[in-house]
């Protein structure tokens, strides 16, 4: 029977929800599909291009699916198809032969329409008009095209379609009819190497087909941009954000390739539908919450977010590196969605509290990775494999000598990484017990942070090497290092003499440095050139973590420097439209061997850092913008709680739009800090360099520092000369409405 999806608005009913066919839409409510097929008479093959078969290239996408481009290619022919909605409640499809691998005439294209787990429902086709129509409870679905298909059949299955092409041939007129279960419509090359039709769902037959001609005969979309990090975000947001048949909700899957086929229908890993949910946060507010529900829904009764949840296993005997308060909170500030705190904040409370109780497995107040006796039976639960899952580096040289311990369930060393992260945890969700007014478990969480953050800066640094590392409870340090030696950065635990050590292992090319960064262990370590998964290759959340780390301690150079490197290795790839899962720190390919998912949804963390060098938020600096060499133009995407924000960067000036309304102008270089804009006033910290700052309209005062500036009128905006200074200060310009 249909579903009722109340939080789906109609404007998403129509998309490619299912994870095994991105070239397929599906009317979600109706469990309408309209599948994309072809067969190659010369090579007797058929397909209907499931994502694993690799004959798909993704292209420009809206994140909730308006919009589809992709190209696709089977037995030597390609073309590129386009799915767009000119009309609410339909889709339009149209193709166009770019290459053809054999004579047209044996070539068949064609739409295949079902209804997802129904057999109940009848299709009739008109030979005369070409329409094809159909009843789904109540509700009426048209379908036309520009021209009339040679051969309408009808079968009992797509399955069935399949055999019979691979049985019979090209030329085979047995199951052409006029009413029936699965119809496809069938159209060779040699006919329509061009073609459009488009489907549409009404309250009635007049309606549903007024629709479908209508949305034909509407004007072609303007192509979606894709010059910016920021577009690349929306296409890898679009393509792997899919339904979940299991437990019916949607969610940004990590790949179509092989999530739902290999793990029974659907994959939550704990950490990757996090920064799954801060990409869609950007576009779209809703798709964020729907990734962190699909998460947060599933809390275990312990206390702690499962690490892995599928439809075959779920480790709840694990969980995964603790970054999801951190997530939540910039998600929080670049959409204004309050209930956000409401939704995350007890669950993840909780879930911290769970790493003091469970991972302290020498009792010695730092952490470490474990897997949880008694609890659930997931593959792996008990077994030093299991402890290092909860690290998200499986095999990671970090964890090679370490001993599992079965009494406490950990691994004998205290992970540096995991203790950083734990630190921004606690003073991420002591923030909001004091926003709620819980001043006694705030004041909690901060002492427990300053109290490992000093732990941090005395245990887990290793003096004779310069350098935070992973520690035995022999007392020995771990030889391998990782990215995760940076991570001190983010917790605020490098004094500045740490910092020195940690910059010259960041740029040294033994170690960190080099051409394609961030290595996952030191060049010079012998498991560099296994260049397999955490085994020397170059990870997204290692990068993003190690890149938001040198902005907290204020090392902006390094910052931009390892943003520049993320964004060249990323867009390398993406040239190829490719993100991958991770990539070679030797040829910054992703496709180099075959453990690499060529899509995957991390991927997106390294043009979020190239967003991020522009616009961000952090818990430590407030809204940050950054006026850099070159000219570039960032959103418009969610920023500053919800607004519609549009930073453009030319000729070394850099101007701030929210709603469509500019707000200030710029020729100050540097990185902008605590930027905070009312309708009373606007408020930052600038760069030391000094410049000019254009506001629109009048201002009255203007404070910086202990002192006051003046502003100069010229048109129909204010100038403020802002002097250089040796130390940051805050610059408050009252506005007058």
């Amino acid at each position: 029977m249909t579903k009722s999806y109340p939080d789906l608005p109609p404007a998403r009913h129509w998309n490619s929800w299912q994870s095994e066919y991105p070239a397929q839409m599906m009317h979600l409510p109706l469990g309408l599909t309209v599948a994309v097929a072809a067969y190659s008479g010369a090579q007797n093959s058929f397909t209907d291009f499931p994502a694993n078969k690799g004959q798909l290239t993704y292209g420009p996408r809206d994140v909730t699916g308006r919009q589809i481009g992709f190209t696709a290619q089977h037995a030597g022919t390609v073309f590129d198809w386009r799915w767009d909605q000119p009309v609410e409640g339909a889709i339009r499809g149209a193709w166009v032969v770019t290459d053809s691998g054999e004579w047209g005439l044996r070539f068949w294209l064609m739409p295949v329409f079902a209804i997802t787990g129904r057999d109940d429902i009848t299709w009739q086709f008109d030979p005369a008009s070409g329409v094809l129509s159909s009843i789904i409870d109540g509700r009426h679905v048209a379908a036309i095209g520009d021209a009339i298909p040679l051969i309408a059949s009808f079968h009992d299955s797509r399955a069935a379609l399949a055999a019979e092409f691979e049985r019979e041939g090209y030329f085979f007129l047995g199951s052409r009819g006029t009413e029936g279960r699965i119809p496809a419509l069938r159209y060779n090359l040699d006919e329509t190497p061009t073609m459009r039709f488009a489907v549409a769902v009404g309250a009635t037959a007049a309606e549903a087909l007024t629709r479908a001609k209508a949305a034909l005969a509407a004007p072609e979309p303007a192509a979606l941009p894709q010059s910016q990090s920021l577009d690349a975000i929306r296409d890898i947001v679009g393509w792997n954000s899919v339904h979940d048949f299991i437990n019916d909700w949607p969610y940004m899957s990590l790949s179509r390739t092989w999530v739902a086929q290999k793990f029974g229908g659907f994959g939550l890993w704990l950490d990757d539908i996090f920064y799954h949910a801060l990409a869609s946060g950007l576009h779209d507010t809703q798709m964020a919450r729907e990734n962190i529900k699909a998460v947060l829904d599933r809390e275990t009764p312990e206390g702690n977010l499962a690490c892995l949840l599928t439809g075959r296993d779920s480790w709840i005997d694990r969980s995964q590196l603790p970054v999801c308060s951190l997530v939540l909170w910039k998600i929080w500030q670049h959409t204004g969605a309050d209930d956000l705190i409401e939704l995350g904040y007890r669950k993840l409370l909780r879930n911290h509290d769970w790493w003091f109780s469970h991972r302290d497995g020498k009792k010695q107040g730092l952490m470490g990775w474990g897997t949880s006796a008694g609890v659930g039976d997931g593959l792996y639960k008990g077994t030093k494999l299991g402890a290092k899952n909860e690290s998200t580096m499986d095999n990671s040289p970090l964890h090679d000598d370490t001993i599992f311990d079965p009494a406490s369930g950990c691994l004998d060393a205290a992970d540096v990484g995991l203790n950083s992260i734990l630190v921004v945890d606690a003073e991420v969700l002591a923030a909001w017990a004091r926003s709620l007014g819980d001043q006694a478990t705030a004041d909690r969480l901060l002492t427990r942070a300053n109290t490992l953050r000093a732990r941090i800066g005395a245990d887990l640094w290793d003096d004779s090497r310069q350098i935070f590392a992973n520690r035995r409870w022999s007392g020995d340090f771990v030889r391998p290092l990782a990215p995760t030696s940076f991570y001190p950065l983010l917790a605020g635990a490098a004094d500045a003499r740490q910092q020195q050590g940690v910059v010259a292992m960041l740029n040294d090319p033994r170690k960190f440095g080099g051409k394609w960064r961030l290595p996952s262990i030191t060049r010079d370590d012998p498991a560099y050139h296994d260049n397999v998964y955490w085994r020397g290759r170059v990870w997204p959340p290692l990068n993003y973590l190690t890149y938001q780390g040198l902005k907290r301690a204020g090392l902006d150079e390094m910052a931009e420097a390892l943003a520049v490197d993320s964004g060249e290795i990323f867009s390398a790839a993406w040239t190829r439209r490719q993100c991958p899962e991770n990539f070679s720190a030797e040829t910054g390919h992703g496709d180099d061997q075959p453990d690499t998912d060529l899509f995957y949804g991390w991927g997106a963390l390294m043009p979020v850092i190239a967003v991020n060098e522009v616009v961000d938020v952090t818990p430590w600096h407030g809204w940050e913008l950054t006026n850099k060499v070159g000219d570039q133009r960032v959103g418009p995407l969610n920023a500053f709680n919800g607004r519609s924000t549009v930073i453009e960067i030319n000729d070394g000036r850099l101007s701030l739009a929210l709603n469509d309304r500019r707000i200030f102008t710029t020729d100050i270089p540097g990185r902008f800090r605590h930027v905070e804009i009312t309708a009373a006033r606007l408020a930052f910290e600038p760069p030391l360099a000094g410049g000019r700052v254009f506001v629109p309209g009048k201002v009255g005062r203007v404070h910086y520092g202990a002192g006051t500036l003046a502003g100069k009128p010229i048109g129909d905006e204010t100038v403020i000369d802002l002097p250089a200074v040796t130390a940051r200060q805050l610059c408050v310009i009252e506005l007058v409405p």
